[in-house]
């Protein structure tokens, strides 16, 4: 489902607010977890689950699966989604 569908679907919801304003909401929410993940900080949205940042440790003797060359993988961050018990409980 994309952004689109998504505002189509709040629309259908809420008939009031405008496709304008229901895409500003929702790029608020995207851009504060964003902002928040940048600085280190786990988001909670309840019922639904928890974004957090992982680090992942740099490989210095990795292999291509393709050629099998050894390569180096420097260190990055990963985003991390561990859903809430609720969802957890909706989908099974």
């Amino acid at each position: 489902m994309g952004i689109s569908e998504i505002i189509n679907k709040l629309k259908a919801n809420h008939p009031t607010l405008k496709n304008s304003q229901i895409k500003l909401i929702f790029n608020l929410i995207i851009k504060n977890i964003t902002l928040s993940l940048l600085d280190n900080n786990s988001v909670e949205i309840r019922g639904l689950g928890r974004f957090s940042l992982k680090d992942i440790k740099e490989k210095k003797s990795a292999r291509n699966p393709k050629t099998g060359e050894l390569i180096y993988v420097p260190a990055k961050k990963k985003i991390a989604f561990k859903m809430s018990k609720h969802l957890k409980e909706e989908i099974n």
